[in-house]
């Protein structure tokens, strides 16, 4: 009996060492977990994209629409090989009339740019985990003497560190709402602006797309300009990811600049306003800027292939959009769709939507609702992680607009637990609810 009753002791005391071994080794864990998310983050998302590839997924507009594309796209082949093989110009692809940007004469003689510019003073900083956007922002900042870091910028706008990206209106309001500075932001730049504003002394931020070690595939990027060398044919930039006094060549800037519709972003003191909008020039005029941006995209649509040719007419959607005119945005991402539905998969930049919402107004904007109910649950689905606020937001909007009001509310409560600081998902989950305004 005494025999049994030690082994007894002996077999509790061997079961209450490992429970004590399990609970350190789940605290250690959870202590650990802000560590460990990325990893974790990542291989779920190399096991999950091993069986369900997302360059495989295709969105596709309702049928009717779809059909249109198709065929407009067949007769807008045709016309783009026949035009590229003589030098008899042809006319554009069927589809609504659009006024091209004015061509924009200087009142004023503009100075010289000298052939090498270096500004100093921009602190560096290696981004953390999707924090590309916070961590080059901060770096601008960082150029007129703010003291935050990345971090600081992080916990306003993407408080979910899985968030996979911080859109440009989301940097303004933390610039001017959390800041003591201005901020600026306009699509149609070109090379020669950039230039301008470093040659000044403003450091200036572009979006690019981006492929990286590592990293599978096509993915947006935000990079800090801080000079640029003429005889070397190349800017100087400090990149949260590649690491300071980074060259990046004209020509390189200018074809992953495409994608994002040659958006820059400019954080600058405000007392130097009226310096800075001297230099915008007509880019001062967001409807101008757009204009532009516009016509820069139409006439890369007759002349562009492949990728490039997807991002030129997704170009020409963003810029209507930003117009507001959803109806011929709408068509341009339809031709877009199908472009991409054409590519070879491991040229589709499947991570588009991450980063741009233009299909989503669009859609919406032009009563096709089922579409932007399509489009996101597409986007959401294909991901490792389901995390876009701005989809469920206009998911929810479309489903509101057909009468599933329950259905907008769940995806409007996820959007919000996803951005606790997602304006207009609380806005309009407390207009569903009844308890806004």
């Amino acid at each position: 009996m005494a025999r049994f009753v030690r082994k007894s002791v002996s077999s509790r005391r061997g079961w209450g060492v490992l429970l004590v071994a399990a609970l350190v080794a789940v605290g250690g864990f959870w202590a650990l977990r802000p560590f460990l998310t990325p990893y974790l983050s990542i291989l779920w998302a190399r096991v999950k994209y091993a069986f369900a590839p997302p360059q495989q997924v295709v969105f596709v507009p309702q049928d009717q629409v779809a059909r249109i594309v198709e065929a407009t796209l067949r007769a807008y082949t045709a016309t783009a090989q026949a035009e590229r093989s003589t030098p008899t110009p042809t006319p554009s692809p069927p589809g609504p009339t659009v006024t091209l940007a004015p061509t924009f004469t200087p009142t004023v003689t503009p100075t010289p740019l000298p052939a090498r510019v270096y500004l100093k003073g921009a602190r560096h900083e290696y981004q953390e985990w999707n924090n590309c956007g916070p961590a080059t922002l901060s770096m601008a900042l960082s150029y007129w003497g703010w003291k935050g870091w990345q971090t600081t910028v992080a916990q306003v706008t993407k408080p979910n560190p899985r968030d996979k990206n911080v859109s440009p209106y989301e940097m303004e309001n933390f610039v001017t709402g959390h800041t003591p500075y201005n901020f600026v932001w306009r699509m149609g730049g070109d090379l020669n602006l950039l230039k301008r504003f470093l040659a000044n002394g403003f450091p200036i931020m572009v979006e690019k797309g981006f492929y990286g070690h590592g990293f599978e595939g096509w993915m947006g990027h935000y990079e800090l300009l801080v000079g640029y060398d003429d005889a070397k044919g190349q800017f100087t930039a400090y990149d949260s990811f590649r690491g300071p006094d980074y060259p990046v060549p004209y020509d390189r800037l200018r074809e992953d600049w495409r994608a994002f519709n040659y958006l820059f972003l400019l954080p600058y003191p405000k007392d130097r306003e009226d310096e800075v909008q001297a230099l915008l020039g007509p880019w001062a005029d967001e409807a101008w800027a757009n204009r532009r941006a516009l016509a820069v995209a139409q006439e890369e649509t007759q002349r562009l292939t492949g990728q490039a040719l997807f991002f030129a007419w997704f170009n020409v959607a963003t810029s209507h959009v930003r117009l507001r005119e959803y109806v011929d945005a709408a068509y341009a991402y339809d031709m877009a769709f199908a472009i991409y539905a054409q590519l070879p998969q491991d040229e589709r930049p499947w991570r588009m939507l991450w980063y741009q919402t233009g299909p989503y107004w669009a859609y919406y904007y032009s009563g096709r609702y089922q579409d932007v109910i399509n489009l996101a649950t597409t986007i959401l689905a294909a991901m490792s992680e389901p995390i876009l606020e701005e989809s469920y937001y206009w998911r929810a909007m479309a489903k509101a607009a057909l009468g599933d009001k329950a259905g907008a509310i769940d995806d409007l409560e996820e959007a919000v637990r996803l951005n606790p600081n997602f304006q207009a998902g609380l806005y309009q989950l407390s207009m569903l609810k009844g308890t806004g305004p």
